[in-house]
């Protein structure tokens, strides 16, 4: 079976650095988990609980948000004074308002913007230098379904998510000559959360995804076995989004 540790070119005895955000609970705390059994962990959350959880998961938690640019930059400074370099990074957020179409104010798209969006190309105009010095890096965007099939329920997510698919595609293209992939993991209804009977009946599968799941693809796409996919946006939704 091939190494699902991040990819990096230094010394096999090294463990390689990886920054997730969002990481104090759901999709960010599991793929955290996983990946710390091989990596050192460097983790970002507005939680309390972010220091705590990064120490033990034998890695480093700063407090802060995605959508504060000092935060950010304070979470890439931690990491490069205490580890050396960045190998890999899980962009993952919350999710925006939700609310009937013209109901939603400026302010709320501004929002969702931030959040899905321009956090991520901040945290990309940060690292980048890092990993261009490196010559290697990997990024992993955790989008959604909803870039690929918009739902009028959740209308920000859906058009700023299609943005960030996107944005996923051009950053694969300035990176590869560096040695950098970007690719994005666009999940359907996992089990984070309750799911309502009547969601799980349009799944083919008939069940939400699981965590350990995600966890697991987005190991994958970071590893040395994923080392010619860059660029690319993987639904991961059991079937129930019905594109070619």
């Amino acid at each position: 079976m091939g190494d699902t540790t991040p990819t990096h070119n230094e010394s096999a005895n090294d463990r390689t650095v990886v920054l997730i955000t969002a990481a104090s609970q759901g999709i960010g705390r599991a793929i955290a988990t996983h990946l710390a059994r091989s990596s050192t962990v460097v983790l970002l959350a507005r939680s309390e609980s972010i220091e705590k959880i990064g120490i033990e998961l034998g890695g480093l938690g700063v407090r802060g948000s995605v959508t504060n640019e000092a935060d950010l930059k304070r979470l890439v400074d931690v990491a490069v004074e205490r580890f050396g370099r960045i190998d890999a990074v899980v962009n993952n957020t919350g999710h925006p308002s939700k609310g009937e179409l013209f109901s939603l104010s400026d302010a709320d798209w501004q929002h969702g913007y931030e959040l899905i969006l321009g956090s991520i190309i901040r945290l990309a105009r940060l690292i980048m230098p890092v990993m261009i010095r490196q010559k290697h890096g990997a990024f992993l965007n955790i989008s959604s379904y909803a870039a690929k099939q918009p739902d009028l329920a959740r209308p920000v997510s859906s058009v700023f998510r299609a943005a960030l698919s996107a944005w996923t595609r051009v950053h694969a293209e300035a990176g590869a000559p560096h040695g950098i992939r970007v690719n994005s993991i666009l999940p359907g209804f996992v089990d984070s959360y309750p799911v309502d009977e009547n969601i799980i009946d349009t799944i083919p599968m008939k069940r939400i995804g699981r965590l350990e799941e995600l966890a697991k693809a987005a190991a994958f796409l970071l590893s040395d076995d994923a080392s010619y996919i860059t660029g690319q946006n993987l639904l991961m939704d059991g079937g129930m989004v019905r594109v070619i």
